[in-house]
Parts: C-alpha cells; structure tokens; sequence
C-alpha cells in the first residue's frame, strides 16, 4: 500500500526535540568515549513480522544529532516486514549514531507495533463493509504519530481530538439535559458539521436518528443488537461499534453491517516490534 502523509515535519522535528532532551540531556557520556572524528555504519534490523511506521521520527532523531548522518532505506513506510529483514542502513559520525540509537529505535519499534496490531484488526474484518478506527486513546504527546501509524496499518482514523469533531457522550447528554438538548445545540452552534452521539440502547439509537446525529456510536452492543440497530436506522445514519472489541469479536461485529468498529487496543496496548541496530556491514 501507498504510506499515508505524515503529520507536518516541524511537529515531527518538535516532538523528537524533547526525546532527545530527556534522553541524551546535556550531553551522551558514553558516547564521549569514541574519538569525535570516527565514523561508522550500522543497519537496523527487525526480529519479528511487521508493518514498518516511523521512519520521519527516525530520520529526525540522527537529523537533529549530527547533518552527516546519512540513511539508506531497504523497506518503505507501511511495507511488510519478515523476520530478520534489514530495514535501513547509516553512515556517520559514530558518535550521533550511538548517541540517537534508542531514541530513534523507540519511535519505529512503537509506531510500527501500533501499523502491525491494526493491519491484524483490519485483515480480520477483510470482506465486510466496516472499516476499522482508532481512538483518543494514546500515548501523550505522540497522538499524530500513532494515528498516522494506524494508517500506515490500513486503518482509519477517528477525529484527532476534542476540536476537529462533535461526539457527543453519556456526560455531554446528562449536562444538557438531553440526547435531543445536545445534537440541536451541536446543530446550531455547529452548521454543516457531522454529530455523533454515543448510545447505550436502542430507545437511545432512535431518539439520537430523529434528533437528527450523523453518525451514532453503539457502545458496548452485542452482535445481535448491533444487527437489529442496522436494520431500524435503514442507512439514515452510519453506525459505529465500540466496546470491548478484541479479535475475538471484531469479525462477528463487521458481520453485523456496521460502518465503523472504533478499536482502543489499537494504540492503548501497544507491543513495540521487535528491532535492533548492529555496528559494522557484515550480514
């Protein structure tokens, strides 16, 4: 598949800043051991199948270290990756490569975990109409980063945050007043904007398809429920499964004929691949 676009580079160049703020500090102790004028190569390699994701963070990392740095790619952004497989090799002053190999290893081991875990969710659903979506639930700070790994998976992504979209949940509804109170306001403060509204029950699903709520999230439905919400909204709205989706379930949740499946796991309970930076050329 085609890599999805990054988020803007000055965002990417900002957050790697504080990575190696905490990370090298003031200064890299060991790596002041090696004569400043060595230089060295080295190679990437990954123990594990995966989705690659993370390569802008990585270059930014041995960018900001030293402009000597030189990267060559052997797999691009959203590739699968087998067992083994060199991924990049460097070429420079030994002392950035040493000094930006964690910081630069966590950003593809993470992002290329969140790409892997949701290339599995969306092949699990291959076949039926619903796409699979992240969530706000993220690791702080690399938000962009992780949404943009998703897509690097397949998947897709649900509104960055709190500004780009109206969801309107179980708390909004209570300080309103109402379902209705909430989708009118969001209605009139908000013209031309899609409105979602989470729903806990059927009373509820209707109640938010005649407020008139673009989208409705079915939260924590059973399969057979999510059925009987397709059938009663006909299309009128699109219809977004969340709760308690593994891969256990998804495949029977897509079969219902849902829209979306909002997917937590996606870049909550993250397993990092699996990768490693080795000194020298030889294979």
């Amino acid at each position: 598949m085609n890599p999805p676009q990054p988020p803007p580079q000055q965002l990417i160049e900002q957050t790697v800043r504080l990575a190696l703020a905490e990370d090298v500090g003031p200064g890299d102790l060991t790596a002041a051991l090696i004569p400043s004028t060595a230089r060295a190569e080295a190679r990437v390699i990954t123990r594990e199948a995966a989705v690659l994701a993370g390569s802008p963070w990585f270059q930014a990392v041995f960018r900001q270290l030293s402009d000597e740095v030189r990267i060559t790619w052997e797999a691009g952004e959203a590739a699968l990756l087998r067992p083994g497989q060199t991924i990049c090799r460097l070429f420079g002053p030994a002392r950035a490569l040493l000094s930006g190999e964690r910081a630069a290893l966590n950003y593809l081991q993470l992002l290329s975990g969140t790409a892997t875990t949701t290339r599995v969710y969306v092949e699990a659903v291959r076949g039926t109409r619903a796409r699979v979506l992240d969530t706000r639930k993220t690791i702080p700070g690399l938000r962009l980063a992780q949404k943009y790994a998703v897509r690097c998976g397949g998947g897709h992504n649900h509104r960055i945050g709190l500004f780009d979209a109206v969801l309107i949940k179980e708390n909004h509804i209570a300080a309103a007043g109402s379902l209705t109170a909430a989708v009118s306001r969001a209605r009139t403060r908000y013209p031309g904007m899609s409105v979602e509204v989470e729903v806990e029950n059927l009373d509820q699903l209707q109640e938010a398809v005649r407020a008139g709520a673009s989208r409705v999230l079915l939260d924590n439905f059973e399969p057979e429920t999510l059925s009987e919400a397709v059938r009663i909204v006909e299309g009128r709205v699109e219809l977004e499964a969340s709760g308690g989706v593994t891969l256990d379930n998804i495949r029977a949740i897509a079969e219902t004929g849902v829209d979306y499946i909002s997917v937590g796991a996606l870049t909550k309970d993250v397993h990092a691949v699996d990768l490693s930076m080795r000194f020298g050329s030889a294979e």
